[in-house]
């Protein structure tokens, strides 16, 4: 059964627990929105109490519905809203937040001013120094183009210009040194593996800024090399001959010769010599040709053919063989058999081995001519071991022709004046001369065709 109390609480208005306090709620009001002010007295500066509506006026106590549907928002932006800043009260506009970083135009202002000049002297010097090589590269360029078109060579030369800086020179129409250094230079049969030359004190034709006429150097030193491997290549074929240093002023050559179905062995020796101030020639000597194991043939004047030391061993122990040459009296006067001993030797074997198995017998028949039995008595060389028409081919082979195969000499190229060779000397790798030179005119520069 309920209590009269809460039974006509409704029908009155107002019960102990439904009382409003006016100061509570206004309270709670300022509470909840704390940007809404409460209203005070002007004279007493006590609060007032904010006026009533026919709602609040009336003692019906708020559903709690209500009350719990109201939206907490204002309490939530109260709590969220940040703190003023002193900049936002008064008005003025805040201004924007720096960081750390600032930019490219801060930093450069930072530098001292002597370092930006530092800076930049460095930055021109640089400039300066490419467009300083760069000139130089393109003179180089264009002087081994002239170089290689004067010359008639097939590949151009290279050319290096001394001295820095490059304009200043040029400029100053002089240049303190140039290298120049040339490949397969053609010099008559044979090709200059390397012509060398460094110029000194040139002096530039032209005006300036046109492109230099010519040039001349005061002085030119340098060597020029003539390869073994390019003579083997340029002068062994057909004979198939290798060169090599026998001493500084000598060179022998060995090779193979086909002749008469047979390979035949050709050796020389080229002796080196200046032939005047611009050229090299050789002079040769020691020709032989060797059949291996028969016999050697010596071009000349006598000619000679004689045994091979495995030849005259054969023919000491062959009873055939040296009657056959004891039948020749030339050749028995070469052996020192007198014709007395001769005819007893030819039908009594021990008068034979008495004189075959003298000391120096197998000597005797080494130095023996027999170029003699080539055309008088071809069968007796047959009967020894030579072979006859082999014997007739190698007789037929000029001195002169067999030099020249391995004889060779070159001469500096005509379109280079004022070039001279000194010291000559075999080395290793070949044939090397000092060159020397002043007044080289390169161009059209006076003097350059004199």
């Amino acid at each position: 059964m309920r209590s009269p109390t809460r039974m006509f609480s409704p029908l009155f208005g107002h019960s102990p627990h439904s009382a409003r306090d006016p100061e509570r709620e206004v309270d709670q009001k300022s509470e909840q929105d704390p940007k809404r002010e409460v209203p005070r007295d002007a004279e007493s500066g006590s609060e007032q109490e904010p006026e009533q509506t026919p709602e609040q006026g009336s003692d019906r106590q708020p559903e709690p519905e209500q009350v719990s549907k109201q939206d907490p928002a204002p309490e939530r932006e109260s709590q969220q809203e940040p703190e003023r800043q002193p900049e936002q009260e008064s008005g003025r506009q805040p201004e924007p937040e720096r960081t750390g970083r600032r930019g490219g135009r801060g930093q450069l202002g930072r530098v001292p001013l002597t370092t930006k000049l530092v800076a930049g002297l460095l930055a021109g010097a640089t400039l300066l120094v490419v467009a300083d090589r760069c000139a130089a590269m393109y003179a180089e360029k264009r002087a081994e183009q002239t170089l290689r078109d004067k010359l008639g060579l097939a590949a151009a030369p290279d050319v290096h210009i001394h001295g820095f800086p490059f304009l200043t020179q040029l400029l100053g129409k002089r240049l303190d040194g140039v290298d120049v250094t040339v490949p397969d230079a053609p010099a008559g049969r044979v090709t200059l593996a390397e012509v060398r030359a460094e110029a000194t004190d040139i002096r530039l034709d032209g005006d300036l800024p046109l492109p230099v006429d010519g040039a001349r150097a005061a002085r030119v030193n340098g060597d020029v090399l003539l390869a073994f491997d390019d003579l083997d290549r340029e002068l062994g074929t057909p004979a198939q001959v290798r060169f090599r240093a026998l001493d500084r002023q000598s060179v022998r050559a060995d090779g193979e010769l086909p002749v008469a179905g047979r390979v035949v062995r050709i050796h020389a020796v080229a002796h080196i010599r200046r032939d005047g101030d611009r050229g090299v020639t050789t002079s040769v000597s020691g020709m032989r040709l060797d059949v291996p194991g028969i016999a050697t043939y010596r071009p000349g004047r006598p000619a000679r053919l004689r045994l091979h030391p495995q030849a005259a061993e054969k023919i000491s122990h062959d009873k055939s063989k040296a009657r056959a040459l004891l039948a020749v009296p030339s050749v028995a006067r070469q052996l020192g058999v007198a014709p007395e001993d001769t005819g007893p030797a030819m039908w009594d074997d021990k008068r034979l081995s008495r004189i075959t198995g003298r000391p120096g017998f197998k000597e005797k028949l080494m130095r023996a001519n027999l170029v003699d039995l080539v055309a008088d008595r071809p069968e007796t060389l047959e009967r020894v071991g030579v072979d006859p028409v082999l014997a007739r081919a190698l007789v037929r082979l000029r001195a002169q022709d067999l030099s020249e195969r391995v004889a060779f000499s070159f001469q500096l190229p005509k379109q280079v004046k004022g070039l001279r060779l000194r010291n000559i000397t075999v080395e290793r790798d070949g044939i090397r001369a000092d060159l020397t030179g002043s007044g080289l005119a390169v161009g059209t520069a006076r003097g350059a065709d004199d």
